[in-house]
């Protein structure tokens, strides 16, 4: 690592040193003889929460909040040219959760200049969780859709049977309306099982503004939902479009922001808030894209237990009373046709649900799946 850092403090090119730092999973920071950032890598930024040219020029402290120790130890390596290392010291930054993090300072290559490691204790651990997750979430979709086709053909030959007994009893027989009853309950059923299977149709790709999508998803639930229900945007209005089907994303964060609504039915102060960011270098599965986009609707209701946190995004599964458990499974289905994932967090008073969306790059192109 000091030679990738010495070459990025004595280069005469810093597009290209940043270049190769962009490429590192760890955050790495160079601060100048005043602790101020001089550079900081794509890692970084995504642990920072800000952009190089934000966070240029000003101090980490002003980044994040840290022990006051590590505040010392800083000066003190720039003061005697001493590395050293801190062992799962808290990150707290704005906007953000708190952050467990081992760091590690290197003196640079120029006089009176720190290169800092910064790893995140608990990242690895999560990424290792995530691709579970995902491989999980792959196997009950093909399980599912096995299971619903299975279903599907009997209660196709249950509904054809209850159509010949209606052909053949008179009109005015009591059991008329028991075969209508038959009829309609597996109507009723073929339709459950399909919404478990997700869309049927194949993706309609076009280019896609993600603002748009989450202010269409807000103007369809303003009207249904109480009124005191206060909406938080915070976009980024650099960011690109990207390549999905439109009316397919705008049902999948529709399902998710539809459940933050029911949540928050008896909370005071009511709150959902919508947020777009760029994050580079993410795995999603197996794998590393160099850019995606994050959508995250956060509320501030109750939360999900702990226990429940795993289960909510398989069919059938729900936390409320009158709930059918399919809208999650529905909208993580439709995020995963897009090549993205779909993560949740949640504490008493925040619940935050996190879409990752592919940033596709010149050439690329997201597959179309058959239908089904």
């Amino acid at each position: 690592m000091n030679k990738v850092a010495n070459l990025a403090a004595r280069s005469r090119q810093p597009r290209s040193a940043s270049h190769i730092l962009d490429q590192l999973s760890t955050a790495v920071v160079i601060l100048d003889n005043e602790l101020s950032v001089a550079l900081m890598n794509t890692a970084a930024q995504n642990l920072f929460n800000c952009s190089f040219s934000q966070a240029a020029g000003k101090r980490l402290e002003q980044l994040a909040i840290y022990p006051e120790e590590v505040k010392q130890n800083l000066k003190l390596a720039i003061q005697n040219e001493q590395p050293f290392t801190a062992r799962e010291i808290e990150l707290k930054i704005p906007d953000s959760q708190s952050e467990l993090v081992d760091m590690t300072a290197n003196l640079g290559n120029l006089p009176k200049t720190l290169v800092l490691e910064i790893k995140p204790v608990g990242r690895f651990s999560n990424i290792a969780q995530e691709k579970t997750d995902f491989d999980r979430n792959q196997t009950n979709q093909i399980l599912i859709r096995g299971m619903a086709h299975e279903i599907k053909n009997p209660l196709g030959g249950i509904r054809g049977a209850a159509q010949l007994m209606q052909k053949a009893l008179p009109h005015e027989s009591d059991l008329a309306d028991h075969t209508e009853i038959i009829i309609s309950e597996v109507d009723r059923l073929r339709n459950l099982v399909d919404r478990m299977l997700g869309p049927s149709k194949a993706l309609r790709i076009e280019d896609v503004n993600i603002t748009e999508v989450c202010e269409k998803t807000i103007s369809l639930l303003n009207s249904e939902f109480d009124s005191r229900l206060c909406w938080e945007r915070d976009y980024d209005p650099s960011l690109p479009e990207i390549n999905g089907d439109q009316d397919q994303l705008i049902q999948a964060i529709l399902n998710i922001a539809k459940n933050a609504c029911e949540a928050l039915i008896n909370v005071d102060a009511p709150r959902i808030k919508f947020k777009s960011r760029f994050v580079g270098q993410f795995t999603i599965g197996d794998v590393r894209h160099r850019g995606v986009l994050r959508v995250e609707i956060s509320d501030n209701g109750p939360g999900i237990m702990k226990r429940d946190l795993q289960r909510i995004f398989y069919p059938m599964v729900t936390t409320k009373s009158s709930g059918s458990g399919i809208g999650l499974a529905v909208a993580q289905s439709i995020i995963s046709q897009h090549k993205g994932s779909l993560n949740v967090k949640s504490e008493f008073g925040a619940t935050t649900f996190s879409i990752n969306l592919p940033l596709l790059m010149a050439g690329d192109k997201l597959p179309r799946e058959k239908s089904r």
